[in-house]
C-alpha cells in the first residue's frame, strides 16, 4: 500500500482531518472579450483538496440552467461533491442551481457578499488563470477562446507541479488519493478557514 508520506503529500503541523477528492468543489466566473470587445463568460469549477480545474466553460452567456446542465455532467465524470462553496451571483442563487442542489442532496454554501478571500483557492486559481492565459491571449472569437482554454487548463493540471501537494500536479494528486482508496487524512490543501456562510436552500 503507498503511504502518503512516500508520495510526499503528508503536511506537518495540521490537524488530521478527513481530505479526499470530492470532499469540496468552488465555483466562480471570469470574464473576458473577443477581439471585437464581445464579452464573454468562463465559469471555472475546481476541487479543492487536489486543486484539480474540473471545468473551464467558455460562452456568450451563461445561466443557472446551464451551470446545473454542466454540473451534471461533472458529477457524471468525477462523483458527486460533497459540497459546493461560491459567491452570492444571480447563476449560484438561481431556482435551477437551488432545485438541482436539493435533487442531488448536496450542501451548498455561499461566501459572506463582499469577501472573496473566503473562496481562496479558486481565488488564487483565478489570479493564474488571468495572468498566465486571461491577459497574455488574444481571442478571436468563442471557438479559439475554448480551444486556449483547454491548452491552459491541460498545463495546470497535468504538467505544472504546486508546491502546496507535494510538488506533484493536481491530476497526480488525484491519482494517489484514488490509490489510497480516499483514506487520506491531512494530505493535501487543507482551507485555512471555512467561515464561509452556510445557507440553507429553498425553492
Amino acid at each position: 500500500m503507498l503511504s502518503l508520506r512516500d508520495h510526499g503529500l503528508v503536511r506537518r503541523g495540521h490537524a488530521r482531518i478527513r481530505n479526499i477528492c470530492n470532499q469540496r468543489w468552488s465555483l466562480d466566473f471570469l470574464s473576458d472579450t473577443f477581439g471585437a470587445c464581445r464579452k464573454f463568460r468562463i465559469l471555472a469549477v475546481n476541487d479543492d483538496c487536489c486543486r484539480e480545474n474540473l471545468a473551464l466553460i467558455a460562452d456568450t452567456s451563461i445561466s443557472g440552467a446551464r451551470v446545473a446542465r454542466e454540473l451534471d455532467a461533472l458529477v457524471r465524470i468525477y462523483g458527486k461533491p460533497a459540497c459546493i462553496v461560491s459567491d452570492n451571483g444571480t447563476e449560484f442563487t438561481s431556482k435551477a442551481i437551488l432545485k438541482w442542489a436539493n435533487e442531488n442532496g448536496l450542501e451548498w454554501h455561499y461566501i459572506d457578499p463582499g469577501k472573496p478571500q473566503q473562496n481562496g483557492y479558486i481565488e488564487s486559481f483565478n489570479g493564474s488563470l488571468r495572468d498566465e492565459c486571461l491577459n497574455e491571449e488574444i481571442f478571436d472569437n468563442l471557438a479559439d477562446a475554448r480551444r486556449k482554454l483547454a491548452l491552459w487548463r491541460y498545463d495546470y493540471n497535468n504538467v505544472r507541479p504546486h508546491s502546496s501537494l507535494g510538488n506533484k500536479t493536481p491530476a497526480e494528486a488525484r491519482r494517489t488519493l484514488e490509490l489510497l482508496d480516499g483514506n487520506a487524512h491531512g494530505a493535501l490543501a487543507q482551507p485555512e478557514t471555512d467561515h464561509y456562510q452556510p445557507q440553507g436552500l429553498s425553492l
